[in-house]
């Protein structure tokens, strides 16, 4: 309110770049004159405090706003005259997949255990979210705690995995990446059928010595008899949803609707997963480390708030712009993160990374300039993003 500007939730202005750091913007490599145990310290104990109440609140938010938009496609939008029928489609398209983004955060919370204090119930809350939207519950809650693990690791992080530039072909130089209408598609692809792939078969993940797929229980992804048998349990809750759910509604009706009311929404939920993680991880401003030089703490921080808007930070719990303060506290629930964020900035200083540049052109810059990673050339076993070919 007033002259002050709009803020974000972590309480920075919105066009605030102030905490663009070090040479050229680059986060600082040196390891951070604090501890996690001090930048805990900083924050509020109640910060940390899952309530099973609030968090079914935020449930049941999300739940009847996907209802609402699904009455809405189902009863309404085939009433309305046909030309006003083609501008209702891609608006329902658009809602329902931030409404499904909403239900896609809180199942991954759950992978975290920061839903409630019961784990038997965070598993069940987030099998059921993550299978109604064909993710693999348990397979990438396993997959995805090795990231927090291993976050800004070149040679052990999960996922948007930098190659060397050794690694690239020089057909990917010459014709992808040095020009716009190369860029472009590669953006395309990676935000349409980039998640669907990376569950498939580990696309733009760790390199692993065979092959690698979330559904697949015998993946070098996973460790352990138990993790396994975890994979299967997963494989078989999508397998039950797609052929016992969406099969008989398309008897009911047809695979034509059922694309229409859910398919396409999927493929947006999707689309807006694979743009903010990749911007959380891939910045010209943000290093990455080999195993000589990584710490789990530099690593954790080598992560960047973003700005998506009032209404799309709300939808998708403050995922996008406090996500620095989850890597430090993944088992925090996203209503108290802004709190946290606010708390540990000072904390942090120079290390804490909010890029305040529009979301489209940050993403058009990451895939312009952040096509490789190269060594830093004065501190060994530190890497940035580069494009030159």
């Amino acid at each position: 309110m007033g002259g002050g500007g709009r803020t974000t939730a972590g309480g920075r202005p919105a066009s605030d770049e102030s905490e663009t750091t070090g040479p050229a913007g680059h986060l600082p490599v040196d390891k951070p004159p604090f501890t996690l145990a001090e930048i805990k310290r900083a924050i509020p104990p109640h910060c940390f405090h899952r309530s099973v109440l609030k968090s079914s609140s935020y449930l049941l938010r999300d739940v009847a706003a996907v209802a609402l938009l699904l009455y809405f496609a189902v009863a309404l939008i085939p009433l309305l005259p046909a030309s006003l029928r083609l501008a209702a489609w891609p608006v329902y398209w658009a809602a329902q997949g931030c409404a499904f983004g909403g239900l896609w955060v809180l199942a991954h919370e759950c992978g975290h255990h920061a839903f409630s204090d019961h784990a038997l119930l965070d598993d069940a809350v987030g099998f059921a979210l993550h299978t109604a939207l064909l993710v693999p519950y348990f397979s990438w809650k396993h997959s995805h705690r090795r990231h927090h693990a291993n976050s800004g690791s070149l040679d052990r992080d999960e996922v948007f995995v930098p190659r060397r530039k050794a690694q690239l072909s020089p057909l990917a130089g010459r014709v992808v990446h040095r020009s716009a209408t190369g860029r472009l598609a590669t953006l395309v692809l990676q935000l349409v059928v980039g998640w669907p792939l990376y569950l498939a078969c580990n696309a733009a993940g760790r390199p692993y010595p065979r092959f690698a797929s979330h559904f697949d229980p015998s993946s070098p992804i996973f460790t352990n008899t138990r993790e396994r048998a975890q994979v299967v349990l997963s494989d078989a809750g999508v397998l039950t949803f797609v052929s016992l759910l969406l099969r008989r509604l398309a008897v009911a009706s047809s695979w034509a609707a059922v694309v229409r009311v859910y398919g396409v929404p999927l493929v947006v939920v999707n689309a807006w997963l694979v743009l903010v993680t990749y911007l959380q991880h891939t910045d010209p401003a943000v290093p990455r480390y080999s195993t000589k030089e990584w710490d789990w703490l530099r690593g954790a921080l080598a992560t960047v708030d973003r700005d998506y808007g009032a209404l799309l930070n709300a939808a998708f719990h403050n995922i996008t712009d406090t996500h620095v303060v989850h890597h430090l506290f993944p088992a925090m629930p996203h209503y108290h993160a802004a709190e946290a964020t606010r708390a540990v900035r000072p904390v942090l200083g120079e290390y804490y990374r909010f890029d305040a540049t529009p979301v489209a052109e940050a993403a058009w810059r990451a895939v312009r300039e952040c096509v490789y990673v190269e060594p830093d050339g004065r501190r060994d076993g530190v890497f940035w993003y580069a494009n030159k070919f």
